[in-house]
């Protein structure tokens, strides 16, 4: 039963690791990258479709993308939904076949923003995984009938070690988004 609760926290915490990755590829640096269009909604026949459904995202240039839609009818709409993109102020051009994306540079200023959005982000983060744990101890004393003292100590020692390593991945990822960001 402890290694239950104890397996399906540690899941949980996983996946939030993973959901808080997700969010820092999402910001963006001074490089085009694909993640960055990743959670791009395109109004394709009135159906909210992500944009990696609809086209194919390479990046030639360090600072360019190019979008090949699939159907060349949602060409449009792509490019509509790329400029609507909020924090990316970038200026999709469309050429009839394909929608070329070039990243402005970014100002020291801009990069100092991104880097306390990707700090708030990652305090988000470390607070969803911090409930799990809330979470996971009141499981824990649930059982508190059911198992030993010592075990429940033993468990609890345990959620919080895993705990700590699940804060200490989001923080490492968060020193390597922040290195990228203020890399000139």
């Amino acid at each position: 039963m402890i290694t239950d609760v104890l397996t399906d926290a540690a899941d949980r915490m996983d996946k939030a690791v993973e959901a808080a990755k997700d969010d820092f590829a999402s910001v963006r640096t001074g490089r085009a990258n694909p993640q960055l269009f990743q959670k791009v909604l395109v109004d394709y026949y009135g159906t909210p479709t992500p944009l990696a459904q609809l086209a194919s995202l390479n990046v030639p240039e360090a600072r360019s993308l190019i979008v090949t839609p699939y159907d060349k009818s949602a060409l449009r709409a792509i490019e509509q939904a790329i400029r609507d993109v909020p924090n990316l102020g970038v200026n999709p051009t469309n050429d009839g076949n394909i929608v070329r994306v070039t990243m402005p540079e970014l100002t020291q200023e801009r990069r100092k923003e991104y880097v306390k959005l990707v700090r708030a982000k990652a305090e988000d983060a470390k607070v969803h995984v911090r409930g799990i744990r809330r979470k996971c101890k009141d499981d824990l004393a649930a059982l508190g009938s059911d198992v030993g003292e010592d075990e429940l100590a033993r468990a609890e020692k345990e959620l919080d070690a895993v705990t700590r390593a699940h804060v200490d991945a989001i923080d490492e990822a968060l020193k390597r988004k922040e290195a990228e960001l203020l890399e000139v």
